[in-house]
């Protein structure tokens, strides 16, 4: 695949955002990137790279460390005609290791350009739904 590669839609490029991720290949990984200088990518710890060349070297950094496998799930999209966002679950399973890490609740942002839907910005957080379970456990009630 080249950096030329059209994408016809942003489920096409998280697909292929996944597969590089198994795969290890931060390079195939960039390619799945828009080249824009306001480029960004917080991972789980926090780390907020802007631009394509620290998040290169983050992602070379994370699989030179270990091989990972994400079981993500869908939550939420929203496209118009040249955005979409999509809020997703992610479990992590690294290396050998058959027990899983997470949840991370993650948010993509992509871009339609000239060579298709690319990934503009990448967010990752660990979940902390306790708030979300105490919000649940109260009974609704309407302001007047």
């Amino acid at each position: 695949m080249s950096k030329t590669a059209n994408y016809a839609a942003p489920e096409d490029v998280e697909q292929a955002f996944y597969e590089a991720v198994l795969k290890g290949d931060a390079d195939l990984l960039m390619q799945l990137w828009a080249e824009d200088e306001e480029t960004l990518c917080v991972h789980p710890t926090g780390v907020r790279l802007q631009g394509i060349a620290p998040i290169r070297e983050s992602w070379r950094g994370i699989f030179a460390n270990a091989k990972l496998r994400v079981q993500a799930e869908s939550l939420a999209h929203w496209q118009g005609s040249v955005l979409a966002i999509h809020h997703l679950t992610e479990i992590l399973f690294v290396g050998d290791d058959p027990g899983p890490h997470g949840p991370l609740h993650v948010t993509h942002v992509y871009a339609r350009g000239a060579h298709g839907w690319r990934l503009v910005s990448r967010h990752a957080s660990a979940a902390d739904d306790s708030h979300q379970a105490m919000a649940d456990a109260v009974p609704p009630h309407t302001l007047h």
